[in-house]
């Protein structure tokens, strides 16, 4: 797949650049900053902290559960009534 050329951030270095300043990238990226590492005006791979991934992991697992999908359709939809965490002790 194709990406088509985009403005470079400045969270967006060349891989010659991420080689010569990858700890100093690895420091940035356990802040919450995901640094895009580019060849030839390609955005090829990714620093992300764990922290970051570990989210974008468990997201895609909600996502894959039927069950979750719908919960969430029926809140986008207005059909979800909350309760206040109070309730839970009147069980």
């Amino acid at each position: 797949m194709c990406e088509a050329p985009s403005t470079v951030s400045k969270d967006t270095y060349s891989v010659a650049a991420a080689q010569s300043q990858l700890p100093r990238l690895i420091r940035e990226a356990e802040k919450g900053r995901p640094i895009a590492i580019r060849r030839r005006d390609q955005t090829v791979a990714y620093i992300l902290s764990q922290e970051r991934l570990e989210a974008i992991i468990e997201t895609m697992e909600i996502l894959a559960n039927p069950a979750a999908r719908k919960a969430i359709a029926n809140h986008r939809a207005g059909k979800t009534r909350f309760l206040p965490l109070s309730a839970l002790d009147e069980r």
